[in-house]
């Protein structure tokens, strides 16, 4: 009878041990996944990015230098080593893209362009996709760290090399409140 209380002991050990840790995987893997999202609605973003420069170059032929910062900017979330690195750039990119759209009230063929129309209505989705993401990733990460600091999981995320995921943080100029003009 000792014996079979000794090994229904152990078995209950073993099963909650494998529970905590297959439960941090869980939430490690959803992290990864809300990452991966998020790139993959910036990617969709940069793709956005060259066709809305086709249809301006036809129309505001002076705004070189707008147009081009805008392609650097997107150049700089393509080559962006890190997530928070990629999410600063696009931060930057949000604000190069708000100078096209105001270009559109100096030229209103532009305007009236249902290309260019389409184009902002699309990047205007992504970029609500890219804050859900986001949103859902530091939401995600909160869980994940949360469950790495409790007993028992931090003694079982200790022993597997769990490490605690960092959170994006917004950009400290998108934190500004924009200044409005009179």
């Amino acid at each position: 009878m000792k014996t079979l209380i000794i090994i229904a002991i152990i078995l209950v050990v073993i099963v909650a041990y494998a529970g905590m840790y297959n439960s941090l995987v869980k939430y490690r893997n959803r992290a990864r996944e809300f990452s991966s999202q998020i790139d993959v609605q910036l990617e969709r973003r940069t793709d956005l990015i060259p066709n809305l420069v086709e249809t301006v170059k036809g129309y505001a032929k002076h705004e070189k230098e707008t147009l081009s910062n805008v392609v650097n900017l997107r150049n700089s979330i393509n080559n962006a080593s890190s997530l928070q690195d990629k999410v600063e750039a696009d931060s930057a990119l949000t604000g190069a893209l708000r100078q096209v759209f105001a270009l559109a009230e100096n030229y209103p063929d532009l305007k009236a362009n249902q290309e260019f129309s389409q184009l902002m209505e699309e990047l205007s989705n992504t970029e609500n996709k890219v804050s859900y993401a986001r949103q859902a990733y530091n939401s995600q990460v909160q869980a994940y760290d949360t469950a790495l600091q409790t007993f028992p999981r931090n003694i079982i995320a200790g022993i597997h090399g769990f490490k605690e995921m960092d959170f994006l943080q917004i950009p400290d100029a998108d934190k500004e409140a924009p200044k409005v003009k009179f």
